[in-house]
């Protein structure tokens, strides 16, 4: 069974510490941290180091911007790569192991009017090889890695499916870039989680885990012991992080999701 993690603002408490001591008698052994823009992320560094001090463990962040680094506009396409920059060397800093990112999100989607971007789909490559190429060279400098999470075409045109981030992350040849699945999206793009899990296995880094729903897992028809089971069969060690909506009681929603993992492995 991978090691689990949840993301900060789903954890009960005022402080990571707080949140720390409910995540670890939950059974979670890892906070998700959520890094938003405009050098927000570099301004909590005194507070991840205290956090980091007290040994909470934060793997990872997650991106919370309004643009992203395959943005169609020229400077906010620039100001997400040095945001998420900023991003891998503040996770660098307090022993993480990288950030996660989408190519964009809600910036255009083929499923709805008008169909189709201003951008050609050569052109869109173009972008993402030369943003995945400049971040995941700094990522490598940091000894930290940037984490492509495909989302659905509903929310991006570009990565929809975990095989297109594969076959960007094989072009730019760095080790440094890796895929992060999550399985709502999967459940909407893949034909089979399991095969498409194993189909990516040397660039997975990290995945999401959230129901069919979008609520926790247990709450709809994911199958999660063949989810669980491609992971095992692939030799996956990275976590298994909590990305999702809450179904009843929040405190409770949280807590139940280990127990529920550890039995469906």
């Amino acid at each position: 069974m991978p090691r689990l993690a949840c993301q900060e603002q789903l954890l009960p408490g005022d402080t990571l510490e707080q949140k720390w001591e409910f995540a670890v008698r939950a059974g979670y052994d890892g906070i998700e941290l959520r890094s938003r823009g405009d050098f927000a992320f570099r301004e909590r560094l005194p507070e991840l180091r205290r956090a980091a001090a007290a040994g909470v463990v934060m793997p990872m962040a997650c991106v919370e911007m309004s643009h992203f680094f395959g943005a169609f506009d020229d400077e906010l396409r620039a100001d997400a790569i040095v945001q998420l920059k900023s991003q891998l060397s503040v996770i660098a800093e307090i022993g993480g192991q990288g950030v996660m990112t989408p190519a964009s999100y809600g910036m255009f989607s083929r499923r709805l009017p008008p169909f189709e971007p201003p951008r050609s789909e050569s052109a869109d490559r173009e972008v993402l090889l030369t943003g995945l190429t400049e971040l995941g060279k700094h990522a490598a400098h940091e000894g930290v890695s940037l984490y492509l999470e495909p989302i659905n075409r509903y929310e991006d045109h570009m990565v929809n499916r975990l095989g297109q981030a594969a076959d960007l992350l094989r072009e730019v040849g760095l080790d440094s870039v890796k895929v992060a699945a999550d399985t709502y999206h999967m459940n909407i793009e893949e034909d089979d989680l399991p095969s498409a899990l194993v189909a990516i296995a040397p660039y997975l880094g990290h995945v999401h885990v959230s129901e069919s729903n979008r609520f926790q897992p247990g709450t709809g028809h994911v199958d999660w012991p063949a989810v669980l089971a491609a992971l095992t069969a692939i030799g996956y060690d990275g976590y298994l992080s909590l990305e999702c909506r809450l179904r009843g009681e929040p405190a409770a929603a949280v807590a139940s999701v280990p127990p529920f993992l550890r039995r469906a492995s």
